[in-house]
């Protein structure tokens, strides 16, 4: 699994059909993995687990979900589905989240780093042993049934949405690898790479994030990236990685135009030390240029 590819789908008749059928579209083009967040509107591992059944060799992940009022038993559970359903082509990303959604949980957002340390250290042990016994100042896993699921190996990796150096450093103790989303090739080779190997226990995955697209309407994908990515630009730690590569806003970071231009960013990111890209917003310029876009990362894939 080299370069993947984020899914959505506006205005379908049916979410889970429209999603189902671009993935499969994307892997008949050649692209080797397809990602989820977690929204409000559904559950990002059932998407997951779903999309991975119906379009084999298809690897699927979340990216990801917040920790923040979720409760580690729960997550690891949909994560051994997820990973029974797709005969382990299922990837489990996680994020500290932020202020705004913590607030639809009724949580507070004070100690988040501390928070993710005792949810990986939590989570980890029920992946990997179907139990836990933690009980933390801000999380409590009792003992239970130990669950062991036919059909959910390997392991799933745990992957974090992890770009400040406070959660580089838990994520390189505890999971599998980061997922930097709107952090450009400067970011990532001059702070996150260098930061997340210094903590690391072992080599980590940086699955790399670039919103982009192949087409001819470069003005049009622009005015719609500049709305679609604006949100981002008020969360403190998109706003640390934008300054830190020098862009003014976060669709700054956007790849648009030819396939040509789409192919030497995403090199760019290999060379700071991405393991995987992802693109994201792809449909900037409608399903054909979409479409357009997978075939170019299909045949990246294979080289």
């Amino acid at each position: 699994m080299t370069i993947g590819v984020t899914l959505a789908a506006s205005h379908p008749h049916n979410y889970i059909d429209a999603i189902v059928d671009k993935a499969r579209k994307a892997a008949e083009l050649g692209v080797k993995s397809a990602w989820f967040g977690q929204r409000s509107d559904y559950d990002s591992p059932a998407l997951a687990g779903i999309v991975g059944r119906e379009v084999p060799g298809l690897h699927v992940g979340t990216s990801a979900i917040p920790v923040v009022g979720r409760h580690p038993l729960e997550v690891a559970v949909a994560a051994r589905t997820a990973q029974a359903a797709t005969h382990g082509r299922y990837h489990l990303g996680l994020a500290v989240g932020h202020a705004i959604g913590a607030k639809a949980f009724g949580a507070p957002f004070d100690r988040p780093i501390a928070l993710l340390r005792e949810f990986l250290t939590s989570l980890r042990s029920l992946l990997e042993t179907g139990t836990a016994d933690h009980h933390g100042e801000l999380l409590t896993v009792a003992p239970w049934a130990p669950g062991d699921l036919a059909g959910a190996e390997p392991v799933p990796p745990v992957l974090v949405a992890a770009m400040g150096p406070q959660a580089l450093r838990v994520t390189g103790e505890l999971a599998d690898g980061i997922l930097p989303n709107l952090a450009g090739p400067k970011a990532l080779g001059e702070h996150i790479v260098p930061d997340l190997t210094k903590a690391a226990a072992k080599p980590q995955r940086v699955v790399a994030y670039l919103p982009g697209v192949v087409t001819s309407d470069v003005d049009t994908a622009r005015e719609n990236a500049v709305r679609q990515l604006s949100f981002y630009e008020g969360i403190p730690s998109y706003q640390r990685v934008l300054e830190l590569e020098g862009a003014q806003r976060a669709a700054d970071l956007a790849v648009i135009g030819d396939e040509e231009t789409v192919a030497a960013r995403i090199k760019q990111y290999f060379d700071a030390g991405a393991t995987e890209v992802v693109l994201s917003q792809t449909d900037l310029a409608g399903e054909a240029d979409q479409l357009r876009t997978f075939k170019l990362l299909g045949e990246l894939s294979v080289n």
